[in-house]
């Protein structure tokens, strides 16, 4: 008989309970870190056959073959929405970090070209956002994966990131050690927590949550809670978190659902409830990892 342990049966982490922790310290003594996660994602019209794809969203699809309507909904964000979000975050003084699949670096290089003109650091968001990566794949399927998709950021970008989010957060057991050994150090799939920890990779990844009850696929698309509401949770969920101390948020924010013109006030109202909470270190997603490593003396 399995002896139960606390927390998940698996070896990647630790269970931790928060108050078993110290706070962390963040720089300069801030209270909480913030990072604003912006998706450049490219979704297939038509995906290979065997392609996994986020079954929250099987409902969007009919009995005609290709969908265009699901198919140019997303497209919306990165020809229409992602401009309009840019705008709200003028002036606001926020670092940005960028989850972008491989393909959508070659497919929207306007986008690509603004985004790097307002400085923001870009994390590998998988090859396609239409093929997730789940356990029906093997390890040397998975390891061709994360290949092809570092190649094609370092001839794009000239460097490969340090940072990986999977296509819809998805992981097999494998993907956090198959990261480590292609030289990623941190991981932004795991929402299990309000502060980063260690993986138990060789070498060890850092895990930084990217909190999914404020995100707006989530919280809009999916849950269906009304736009004037979205400002409230980003504004209570950050200053509790700032109350807290030591503690991190992520704001995650897909072009094709909050850059829509009826929403994107609510953005700004939710980037002013944000900006509002007292003492908070904006930063990028390799800043608050290699800060970390730093504090708890972590290898490299």
């Amino acid at each position: 008989m399995t002896e139960p342990r606390e927390g998940m049966d698996h070896d990647l982490y630790p269970f931790s309970a928060m108050p078993e922790r110290p706070a962390l310290a963040w720089p300069d003594g801030a209270r909480m870190a913030v990072c604003v996660l912006i998706h450049l994602e490219h979704w297939e019209l038509e995906p290979p056959d065997g392609a996994w794809k986020d079954t929250r969203f099987s409902g969007e699809y009919g009995f005609y073959f290709p969908e265009y309507r699901p198919f140019t909904q997303r497209e919306y964000g990165n020809r229409i929405g992602l401009f309009r979000v840019l705008k709200a975050l003028e002036g606001r003084d926020l670092k940005l970090t960028v989850a972008a699949n491989a393909s959508a670096l070659e497919r929207y290089p306007r986008a690509v070209e603004s985004l790097l003109n307002l400085g923001a650091e870009f994390v590998a968001h998988g090859e396609y956002q239409s093929r997730m990566l789940t356990s029906e794949l093997g390890e040397v399927e998975e390891r061709g994966i994360i290949k092809r998709t570092s190649e094609t950021f370092e001839r794009i970008l000239g460097h490969v990131p340090r940072g990986w989010l999977g296509p819809d957060s998805g992981e097999s057991p494998q993907t956090p050690q198959l990261l480590a050994e292609a030289g990623y150090d941190h991981v932004l799939d795991w929402p299990n927590d309000d502060q980063p920890y260690l993986f138990q990779t060789s070498p060890p990844l850092v895990s930084i949550p990217n909190q999914m009850e404020w995100d707006d696929v989530t919280a809009l698309w999916l849950r269906k809670v009304p736009n004037p509401r979205y400002p409230e949770l980003v504004g209570e969920a950050a200053e509790a978190l700032a109350g807290e101390g030591g503690r991190s948020f992520m704001l995650s924010l897909h072009p094709w659902v909050i850059g829509q013109p009826h929403r994107v006030r609510y953005l700004r109202d939710a980037l002013d409830r944000l900006c509002a909470v007292d003492n908070f270190w904006s930063a990028t997603a390799s800043e608050i990892a290699a800060h970390c490593r730093q504090a708890w003396g972590a290898p490299v």
